[in-house]
């Protein structure tokens, strides 16, 4: 299947056409569980997870041969104002890193057998600053979302979106803020390490931004370019790619998510596909994950970003379907089941 981000009705077309779970498939998943040599619920969130990649996969054992973690990288204008405590240089100095091996990230996909690809957008040319004008154009934003969607192997099964880029937690918090409302301290944390005074200024170039734009009719795609950054969007157009071809997707931190909330925000159903791997330590996390509805897999008081928190949540599904599929059933192993 050839997804194609040519233009905003693409984008709305695909949103009003999203596949839904495979119902039929999750319940025969679900009546597996019952049958096993366990109490029914015993294993609490693992059952849930297990049941969830069948519906998605569409098989009643469903398998990971495949995770696929897809780092995407971008630099802000917005970090121009002072929002981050590291200057804009480190992305592309880290983008190096993750190709060198020597990032947090590369151990941790290589423990749970996860591939690892980077991909940098445009590095020396930086969004706008969102604070001001648009991000970005909506061109540059649909060619971002389409390198999402293309960086998807042929073979995934998994997808874990991760990210980089100096100043992508004040997109993720204006983000929210547009999406949810309330206050902008809400959503806002310390990011890389900001002191009060710093932090203080990031909530205020945060609402400045917002009112920005709040009033605007606001679909995926403009969100995107008046708020976010190209990983976003490119993290936004490879899990609404991931949710046509029926791909799981588990979600890292607060960026990463945030990234998604455009899509949630035309389509609540749009995120189904995706569990959250983790509560991220910047406090904005937590209130986006409640508001979405969602428990997440983790809380570990991870706060790295690269899809860190996903890879080590890979690891807690492949258990849980390593008990789903290779449990023996009470008729199987000859117990009573009461």
């Amino acid at each position: 299947m050839k997804i194609e981000y040519k233009n905003p009705d693409h984008i709305h077309t695909y949103m009003a056409n999203l596949p839904a779970i495979d119902s039929a498939t999750a319940d025969q998943a679900h009546d597996r569980q019952q049958q096993l040599t366990k109490p029914p619920g015993s294993l609490g969130r693992l059952e849930d997870i297990a049941i969830w990649m069948a519906g998605w996969q569409g098989q009643e054992k469903p398998q990971i041969k495949a995770p696929a973690c897809l780092i995407f990288a971008g630099n802000h204008g917005v970090a121009q104002n002072g929002v981050s405590a590291f200057p804009p240089e480190v992305t592309e100095q880290m983008v190096l890193n993750f190709q060198h091996g020597g990032a947090a990230i590369n151990q941790l996909c290589q423990a749970a057998g996860a591939s690892l690809n980077v991909f940098p957008l445009s590095l020396d040319t930086p969004t706008a600053d969102f604070s001001e004008q648009p991000a970005m154009s909506v061109e540059d934003t649909l060619a971002a979302m389409q390198m999402g969607a293309d960086a998807i192997p042929d073979d995934a099964d998994l997808i874990l979106p991760g990210e980089m880029g100096i100043g992508n937690t004040s997109s993720a918090a204006a983000l929210s803020h547009l999406v949810f409302g309330g206050e902008a301290d809400t959503w806002t944390g310390r990011g890389t390490g900001l002191d009060d005074d710093r932090l203080a200024h990031k909530i205020s170039i945060i609402t400045k931004a917002v009112n920005r734009v709040k009033n605007q009719t606001l679909d995926p795609v403009t969100m995107l370019s008046e708020l976010g950054g190209r990983e976003l969007a490119a993290i936004a157009g490879c899990v609404l790619a991931a949710r046509l071809l029926r791909i799981p997707v588990l979600l890292d931190g607060f960026i990463s998510t945030a990234a998604c909330l455009p899509l949630w925000a035309s389509n609540n159903a749009a995120l189904d596909h995706c569990q959250i791997s983790h509560y991220s330590k910047e406090p904005g996390h937590r209130h986006v994950i409640d508001a979405l509805g969602k428990t997440a897999i983790l809380d570990l008081d991870l706060r790295l970003g690269e899809a860190s928190g996903a890879a080590i949540a890979l690891q807690i599904v492949r258990s849980a379907l390593a008990a789903h599929n290779g449990m023996a059933t009470f008729a199987e192993a000859g117990v009573s089941d009461g």
